[in-house]
């Protein structure tokens, strides 16, 4: 059974292909979907345009890109991975017979939390999150706006009171980054902690002050 790993339209894109990078590494099936926001976003960050019609390639260079920037720094086999429209409502992962392990959306918008707290279902990642979150499977979800206000954080609370996990996009400092792409790879890891997918994207706390630095 796939993931779903839902991209919306917050800056963050190295968050989401860190996250597909150890999903596809992980041996995982992911089943994409991508936001109409979520494409521009993209596009502002990366200088990628994903089509529909050109999906496979257009990801293929996406995953290829380093948190900085850079094309051809990793690669990834995209023989795991299925597609669909945003605008398909019909497709697979809008239903709860469609079996999958979970969702994943990252990053999420403040746009995305609302609509998927208050169950609207405007779009197919909305839909799948809604129907993650009444089939009871986990549903991840990591928000990145900074600050966010009272309406968002009281919509945060109802995704975690139905039992999804949020996950700020908060890197943190204790495993020993020195590049940004170790920030991205701090986030994407608890991402999939959250999940309970194996990784190694981050050195892990063992207890010892200052561990991180002597590695």
């Amino acid at each position: 059974m796939p993931w779903i790993v839902g991209v919306s339209g917050a800056s963050g894109t190295p968050y989401a292909a860190a996250v597909l990078r150890a999903l596809l590494d992980a041996g995982e099936d992911v089943d994409l979907v991508v936001s109409r926001a979520s494409r521009l976003t993209l596009l502002d960050e990366t200088g990628i345009s994903f089509r529909d019609a050109h999906w496979r390639e257009d990801l293929g260079d996406w995953l290829a890109r380093g948190a900085d920037g850079k094309p051809d720094t990793f690669e990834a086999d995209l023989g795991r991975v299925r597609y669909w429209n945003a605008g398909d409502l019909a497709a697979g992962p809008s239903s709860g017979s469609y079996p999958v392990k979970g969702m994943l959306i990252v990053p999420a918008s403040t746009a995305c939390v609302a609509g998927v707290a208050l169950g609207l279902s405007k779009d197919l990642l909305q839909r799948a999150a809604s129907v993650t979150l009444k089939e009871r499977r986990p549903l991840v979800v990591a928000v990145r706006e900074t600050p966010l206000n009272g309406q968002t954080l009281r919509q945060l609370v109802a995704l975690d009171d139905a039992g999804a996990s949020v996950v700020p996009a908060s890197p943190a400092f204790y495993a020993g980054a020195t590049h940004i792409q170790h920030l991205v790879d701090f986030v994407a890891g608890r991402v999939l902690d959250a999940a309970g997918v194996e990784h190694g994207l981050y050195r892990r706390w063992k207890g010892e002050l200052g561990g991180a630095r002597d590695e």
